[in-house]
């Protein structure tokens, strides 16, 4: 399972928070973390930029997302950093030109995020990059998700659906979780999940299901300030989620039913009664 922290835009413009966030990913046994990047005039309007907001950096729309944003230098020094860690990373981006603003640092992976899924043009363009993609699914119905597997298809760049529901923090009756045994039937592909629950047992239950990655924001304290730090993951959960899963993983099996030569000494001695003998391994 590929274990992917997801800091996005939990750093708060702060680098050395995001190296924190690295830090801490490696530690916990994360295969990657991944960022989010944003043209903010394509992808904000004018009114909305202009409309006023109290932040940490102003007091307008444009302030805040513009205070949120990484720009070349800091993603060199991402890219540098996560190096020296010898841990992937990768962002999911908002635009076309935030897509080729990424192709600078080579990352060995793309995300489609839940928002960008229904953007033919955008799809088109990853698609064309020939990078393992994972594909989020949050906001959408079947048809949706068929276009976008036939786009990657029709490319023929790997990908993977990636079971997701868009609400920050997420109810866990909502999580829908048999979602991930049919997408994988479905569409005949490999299927993660991304979550934005609070806690760890619905990622758990995923982890149950066969995903082959797992996807989980994560902060440094989920009273810190942003829209996505309440549905994140601290330090220590991280470190038990990865703990857990792993061993999920470990213990899955191959489905197919056999009698253990471990079990041998405890069938003799359980079966005494039965005058049984096991021929299997004599």
């Amino acid at each position: 399972m590929f274990v992917i922290g997801e800091i996005g835009i939990n750093h708060n413009g702060d680098l050395s928070i995001a190296k924190e966030l690295i830090d801490i990913a490696c530690d916990a046994g994360c295969d990657a973390v991944k960022f989010q990047k944003r043209t903010i005039d394509k992808v904000y309007t004018k009114e909305l930029l202009d409309s006023p907001r109290e932040s940490l950096w102003g007091t307008t729309q444009r302030d805040q997302k513009e205070g949120l944003e990484f720009g070349e230098k800091e993603y060199s020094e991402i890219d540098k950093y996560c190096r020296g860690k010898a841990i992937e990373w990768y962002a999911s981006a908002w635009d076309i030109g935030s897509q080729k603003f990424l192709r600078q640092f080579n990352c060995k992976y793309n995300k489609i995020a839940s928002a960008m899924i229904v953007d033919e043009d955008f799809l088109k363009t990853v698609a064309s990059e020939g990078k393992h993609t994972f594909i989020s699914t949050g906001m959408t119905e079947l048809d949706c998700i068929e276009k976008a597997v036939n786009i990657f298809r029709d490319a023929k760049c790997s990908f993977e659906l990636m079971h997701t529901v868009s609400t920050y923090p997420m109810n866990d009756e909502d999580a829908n979780l048999n979602c991930i045994p049919m997408f994988r039937e479905r569409f005949g592909c490999d299927v993660g999940y991304s979550g934005h629950e609070v806690g760890l047992a619905v990622s758990y239950g995923a982890a149950a299901l066969g995903i082959t990655s797992l996807e989980r924001h994560i902060t440094l304290d989920r009273a810190m300030y942003g829209s996505d730090q309440a549905a994140s993951v601290e330090p220590s959960g991280l470190r038990q989620l990865v703990a857990v899963v792993r061993k999920i993983e470990k213990s899955m099996g191959d489905g197919k039913k056999t009698f253990l030569k471990q079990e041998i000494p405890i069938a003799k001695k359980l079966r005494g009664h039965l005058n049984w003998e096991c021929d299997e391994y004599s």
